[in-house]
């Protein structure tokens, strides 16, 4: 026996001995390991499980000590996902910056904790990346470009971007993944969607499965680069009449499946107050501008940009035309709507802007909401039942609406786990997408402004009438919502003109001369 015992202790030290100097010839990083990467999420799962079992068993519910405690769980779970998050890198920090968008859906602690994953991407080495444009590209660095800086213009969760400047003299921004990142990214979902299975069965209200469906589903439209410059060029045709929209011009000779080489644009982030201030940029017309995009986007054409987080959207003061220009970058994730959706959402929305609560009613529940419907058009919309009841686009936002927002949101979690596995796949993405040009709107103080509710209004009219004209049999019928389209495009015109005059200085020295001689 204590034979056998030796023989076996023997075998184990020579292979164990062995896979070490294989792994520090290799010179492995341990990070590469499945084995590593799962046991440090459920070790981070385990963690966070037990801290919400334990903590609350000696505090009442309802009372300031548990909400107190309740925040700080919240906070160092967020945390322990941040550090996860950052360790695991790839896939783990695309879906922690997913959450960390979800303003309005998820406690504050956790959206404001993970926020800062969009600036603490990992970088991969300069010998790994001309490794990638090595395989891809079968080229030196020096035969392709006359300077390739070494240094990062950004990283991202999946890719980096480096500045780089062609032998014709063009300045481009050159994309190359992360080339670890394909590989991880399948184990890596099959880790998250067993772990949220387990935590599922400890709390039945925790219902998230959905975050993991997107990114199985998304994963790969995000990880083929030729796929974004497809996306790049669409949308670029698609909203060629806006001609303060920058898309930056692929180089398909120099792309592929892993690089993606494109017109280098400069800019400060859309939410760069002091940027703007700087170089004379009417944050006003921005918001607006942007609201233009995505509403003709989402009503129109039911192909949408699903990312516009500040480092996917510069603004610039064009050299020629010394007019403003937004950039749009990152075409890598787009939700493409069906007509049905786009239309009810239509719908949704105009019912919204109208305050008619029928039609919110309908609307919603025609989208997957049920019973849910209020909860629903409040996280739509980022506005207490009270003001969506009002009219949003007559209640304006105060600073008391957004922290009941905020506490809903921890009270009623069950519920909006329970619809978000309700609704339609793409409004997910919408969601998100919602949130993050809200996010933008609230740093520069321009939220729920009148305009974006007026853009939105107008090409929701837009896409019912084509909509009803496709339908149409007749030359006189479609000529008759042609009119009535006209007449409601004229009406709203009218509208923002009054606006604009009831809110302009002139008027307002008028009203307080004419009061001061009363």
């Amino acid at each position: 026996m204590a034979g056998r015992i030796l023989k076996v202790s023997t075998l184990a030290s020579v292979v164990f001995a062995s896979s070490g100097l294989i792994l520090y010839n290799k010179q492995l990083d341990l990070n590469d390991l499945s084995l590593i990467r799962f046991g440090r999420a459920a070790a981070t799962t385990a963690a966070i499980t037990y801290d919400y079992l334990t903590a609350f068993k000696h505090v009442e519910h309802g009372t300031m000590e548990y909400w107190e405690l309740k925040s700080k769980v919240h906070r160092r779970s967020a945390e322990r996902l941040r550090d996860l998050c950052c360790a695991n890198r790839g896939t783990f920090i695309k879906v922690g910056q997913h959450l960390g968008a979800l303003d309005y859906l998820l406690p504050e602690e956790y959206t404001s904790t993970l926020k800062v994953l969009h600036s603490s991407a990992p970088q991969s080495s300069m010998e790994e990346i001309q490794q990638v444009i090595r395989e891809d590209l079968g080229m030196e660095l020096s035969e392709l470009f006359v300077s390739f800086e070494e240094k990062p213009q950004g990283a991202a969760s999946l890719a980096q971007v480096h500045k780089a400047v062609l032998h014709d003299g063009r300045t481009v921004a050159v994309k190359v993944q992360h080339p670890k990142v394909k590989k991880q990214s399948a184990k890596d979902i099959v880790v998250m969607e067993a772990l949220l299975n387990m935590v599922h069965l400890i709390f039945p209200d925790f219902a998230f499965m959905w975050l993991v469906e997107e990114a199985k589903k998304n994963m790969p439209l995000e990880l083929d680069f030729l796929n974004e410059g497809r996306n790049a060029e669409k949308v670029a045709s698609m909203l060629s009449h806006f001609p303060f929209l920058k898309v930056p011009m692929i180089h398909w000779d120099l792309s592929t499946k892993r690089i993606l080489t494109m017109e280098f644009a400069e800019g400060g982030q859309v939410n760069d107050r002091e940027y703007m201030k700087k170089h004379g940029i009417n944050v006003n017309q921005i918001s607006e501008n942007l609201g233009k995009m995505y509403s003709e986007m989402i009503f129109v054409h039911g192909f949408v940009h699903c990312d516009p987080h500040p480092g996917n959207v510069l603004v610039r003061k064009c050299q020629k035309s010394k007019k403003t220009e937004i950039v749009l970058l990152d075409h890598g994730l787009y939700q493409v709507l069906q007509p049905d959706f786009r239309l009810d959402y239509c719908r949704l929305w105009q019912s919204l802007i109208r305050s008619d609560m029928s039609g919110v009613e309908r609307y919603s529940r025609r989208l997957g909401a049920g019973d849910l419907f209020p909860l629903f058009a409040c996280i739509l919309t980022a506005r207490s039942w009270n003001a969506v009841n009002a009219g949003i686009s007559s209640v304006p936002v105060t600073n008391a609406e957004d922290v009941e927002i905020r506490t809903n949101a921890a009270l009623y979690l069950p519920q909006i786990s329970d619809l978000l596995n309700r609704v339609p796949r793409q409004m997910l993405l919408l969601l998100k997408t919602n949130d993050l040009l809200r996010g933008i709107e609230t740093t520069l103080k321009t939220r729920a402004s009148s305009s974006s509710f007026l853009n939105m209004s107008r090409c929701c009219i837009r896409a019912m009438a084509r909509h009803k004209r496709n339908k149409a049999r007749s030359r006189r019928k479609r000529l008759q919502i042609t009119l009535t389209e006209s007449l409601s495009l004229c009406k709203l015109s009218l509208y923002e003109f009054f606006l604009w005059i009831k809110g302009s200085v002139l008027v307002n020295w008028i009203t307080t001369l004419m009061f001061i001689l009363q």
